[in-house]
């Protein structure tokens, strides 16, 4: 798509969307916004006809993911007690929390009763671990702020559920910009031997904000935060299909609407430093249902 065509969608797109600051001239938004790759191709593995095992990749470890097929026949799937959705072509997704165990199991249950199981080896991880000889800070949230909260977390959980027919899940990660890696995945407090809560993202800053950042991957809306919710600032949640989704926090602008499909490397929103944060970074989460993995895994380094 030329670039003087993307710029003018985007700055429709601008005008409509919710917006910390007026935007700038369509010449200015127009140097600004990346141009969109050509997609990369469909990376789920394909099974040989008639195949009785499980065919997959992906990064068996704490936080990382697989993808595959099904052996012929199959009618369900489960990563150990949890069903996986299967697609049409017998293809899956599924993946592992940061604090997953050191192995599970894939079990395919056949059209004639019969099950296969494959054994997976989840690889431990070396979080990046602070020992604070601290008692952890308490206190609880006042009701004024709950009141304020309760509807966004209401509002996140709802859009966390939705379940599209998109078939990001199936490509190649991009980073949705480049930048410096200021806060990592997992990484935690400990205080007083007492666990802090780990780092459910990644933070990438850049330096200042408006610097546009673009999707990971296909997708569909499923949240675009019309005022700034309070910890998340403006809040941008994309679905990619097979319960994975992806989350964009501090926003000082969005550019797309709840309901839009999205594709690979689109211009979404401009980072900032919305709700709670220091300064401006996107911070960048991936969940799998309720399960929290590290975007690195499936990207690769920058």
């Amino acid at each position: 798509m030329p670039r003087r065509v993307l710029a003018a969608a985007a700055s429709a797109a601008v005008v409509s969307a919710c917006a910390a600051v007026p935007p700038p001239e369509l010449r200015e938004l127009e140097e600004l916004i990346p141009p969109i790759p050509a997609p990369p191709p469909v990376l789920t593995p394909q099974p040989a006809a008639g195949s009785t095992t499980f065919l997959f990749d992906g990064e068996l470890t704490q936080g990382g993911w697989i993808r595959g097929h099904a052996p012929g026949g199959t009618v369900s799937v489960r990563l150990g007690s949890r069903e996986i959705r299967l697609d049409a072509d017998g293809s899956f997704f599924a993946a592992f929390d940061r604090d997953a165990g050191p192995s599970a199991s894939l079990a395919a249950r056949l059209a004639n009763g019969q099950v296969i199981e494959s054994p997976l080896a989840i690889s431990p991880r070396a979080w990046d671990i602070e020992r604070v000889n601290l008692p952890r800070p308490t206190g609880s949230a006042s009701e004024a702020f709950m009141r304020r909260r309760r509807p966004e977390l209401a509002q996140i959980n709802a859009a966390r559920s939705v379940s599209s027919d998109s078939e990001g899940w199936r490509q190649k990660f991009i980073w949705p910009v480049q930048g410096r890696i200021s806060g990592r995945f997992g990484s935690q407090r400990i205080y007083a031997g007492v666990p802090g809560s780990y780092h459910s993202g990644i933070d990438i800053a850049t330096g200042e904000s408006g610097t546009p950042y673009v999707a990971p991957a296909d997708g569909v809306v499923v949240l675009a935060a019309q005022t700034p919710f309070s910890l998340e600032g403006y809040l941008l949640i994309i679905d990619h299909g097979m319960g994975l989704n992806s989350a964009f926090l501090h926003s000082s602008r969005l550019a797309v609407q709840t309901g839009d499909v999205v594709r690979q490397g689109q211009y979404l929103g401009n980072i900032g430093a919305t709700g709670s944060a220091t300064g401006p970074h996107l911070h960048w989460s991936i969940k799998w249902h309720d399960t929290r993995l590290d975007p690195l895994l499936f990207t690769g380094p920058m």
